[in-house]
């Protein structure tokens, strides 16, 4: 159900949801009508401080079980993100809360008149004639709480992923109208053995509950400390605030989660052991991570030392263009110099993936913005937008930015290419081809093979771009256009640094241990940029470096 998208079952989930809290109230209703109506006093709170007065150490303890009401009913709300504040609390307020509140009662109606069915109060609190309805109807919403929980994990890890502290993973978006609908094929699998692991594991429900109960103090804990800074460093609030704020919320989270120490060795172990995996999994990912873009920063050559040199680069000229993905801002990436002096040999038209334009020497800069959506866009109708885009370039920067200070970022990117470009460049929807006239024998072959083997690229669209005899102002534009469309009738190449990150050798165990082994295992298990953008195998090159932070 999760890969198929939560918006296809919306309208079963949401009465199934209404129609449990109904019955659950219902029942409730019904055994305090029966068994105990005297336990609606229960609602004063004289009864908490004469619980604890009576009960002592044993009442402190006993929070950790009161506390598992309080994650069954936010279960329904884990995925709480996709709704807004004021819908969350109508739906609590006006009915998940006062439908608990009689179910709790309810039961609490029930075991004072039949105390020996507590293992099961609830079951045996049901009336038989309904039993088995009800039955049913727990199943559907417990299901319906595990899509939500495993909707939120999805969420956690495509935000992780943003922040760079996870490793690359398929991310499906199952709605193209709400961006939050996630699914994650691995993550869902994960949390599939992970759940028969411990059900099979522990057998015990008892034990399961106090490892749901750990995760969700501790979490709590954790999501109140980061609304205090957001109290304090987003909102602007004064420190009073924030210290009001995090001691009153703190010292209640901080009571129930001494209540619920004891329930460590007898199962709340898991919840520790798996949120120390996952923490060390972001730890060592975001660490190295940040290593290996310094080490690109730091060793990176200046756009103005490449251009400068121009033709006295030595570097051979080949037809075609190549795309060089490189996640610098500014300047050329080390790999592509470690390229270069490897193979002095590389295409007509150079184009960076990154965040500046260089005006000159055919070397160019784009920046690629796709929405949430656009994630498996075909390879050939992106590469003819590019060369509509580089040719938009081209052409404003001949009319109208050279009075503009090349350093300047607004004239760097070009969005889309707009209705005046028709009148310069056409395109053309031609028969499938495999490549220009200055490729080799050899290199047609291949390819033809490899198309043959590829079905998905039988029906390829092949475009083919011609330059229209229109006047120019700078006749140094129509000759860059038709050098421009000369390179993309003999092929687009797509070229990727593929860094080795390593630890120096005077590095301390620890460093080496994160960064050759942690890191290199989930760099090998993630999703390599080539399947991220799509891009055919035979128009791949990836250039291999080693990076010692």
């Amino acid at each position: 159900m999760q890969h198929c998208g939560t918006h296809k079952t919306t309208c079963a989930l949401s009465p199934i949801m209404i129609l449990w809290l109904l019955s659950i109230a219902s029942i409730g209703v019904y055994n305090i009508l029966v068994w105990n109506r005297s336990v609606l006093w229960a609602l004063s709170p004289n009864y908490i401080y004469k619980f604890f007065h009576y009960t002592g150490k044993d009442g402190l303890l006993s929070l950790a079980g009161i506390m598992l009401c309080v994650t069954g009913s936010d279960a329904m709300f884990a995925y709480h993100g996709r709704f807004t504040a004021a819908s969350i609390r109508m739906a609590f307020l006006c009915a998940a809360y006062p439908c608990l509140v009689l179910q709790y009662l309810g039961q609490a109606a029930f075991l004072s008149k039949n105390f020996q069915a507590f293992p099961t109060s609830f079951h045996a609190s049901i009336p038989d004639p309904v039993f088995w309805p009800v039955y049913v109807l727990a199943i559907l919403v417990a299901i319906i709480a595990s899509q939500s929980v495993i909707s939120g994990s999805c969420s956690i890890i495509k935000q992780s992923h943003a922040f760079g502290c996870f490793p690359r993973a398929k991310v499906l978006h199952t709605s193209r109208w709400t961006e939050g609908q996630l699914y994650i094929p691995e993550l869902n699998w994960i949390l599939m053995v992970l759940c028969l692991a411990i059900t099979v594991g522990f057998r015990n429900i008892n034990h399961i509950a106090n490892a749901y109960g750990i995760a969700w103090i501790t979490m709590t804990m954790v999501m109140t400390l980061l609304i205090a800074l957001v109290i304090k460093l987003v909102w602007h609030k004064s420190l009073v605030l924030v210290v009001l704020f995090f001691v009153s919320y703190g010292l209640i989270e901080t009571i129930f989660l001494i209540s619920s120490w004891h329930g460590i060795p007898r199962g709340g172990w898991a919840s520790l052991l798996i949120s120390i995996t996952f923490t060390f999994v972001m730890f060592v990912w975001h660490y190295a991570t940040r290593k290996k873009f310094l080490y690109g920063q730091h060793n990176k050559v200046p756009m103005k030392w490449i251009l400068s040199l121009g033709p006295n680069l030595g570097v051979i000229r080949v037809p075609g263009i190549s795309l060089f993905f490189t996640e610098l801002a500014t300047g050329i990436p080390s790999s592509f110099t470690h390229f270069l002096d490897n193979l002095p040999v590389f295409y007509q038209v150079a184009v960076f993936f990154c965040v500046k334009t260089v005006p000159s020497y055919r070397l160019y800069r784009c920046i690629i913005r796709n929405g949430y959506k656009d994630v498996n866009r075909k390879e050939d109708d992106f590469e003819n937008d590019l060369i509509l885009c580089l040719a938009e370039f081209v052409q404003l920067e001949a009319e109208g930015s050279r009075s503009v200070d090349r350093s300047t970022d607004g004239r760097m990117a070009v969005v889309g290419p707009t209705e005046k470009l028709g009148t310069r460049v056409e395109t053309l929807d031609t028969s499938l081809v495999l490549g220009g006239g200055m490729k080799s024998a050899i290199l047609h072959k291949l390819q033809a093979r490899y198309m043959k083997e590829s079905s998905e690229l039988i029906h390829r669209r092949s475009v083919q771009f011609k330059v229209h005899g229109t006047m120019f102002k700078d006749p140094g534009v129509k000759e860059e256009l038709l050098e421009l469309v000369e390179a993309k009738g003999s092929g687009v190449t797509y070229i990727i640094g593929h860094s080795h990150v390593k630890a120096k050798s005077h590095s301390s165990f620890l460093k080496k241990f994160v960064i050759n082994v942690a890191y290199s295992f989930l760099r090998k298990n993630s999703r390599s940029p080539s399947v991220v953008f799509n891009i055919p195998q035979v128009c791949l090159i990836e250039v291999g470096m080693n990076y010692h932070v």
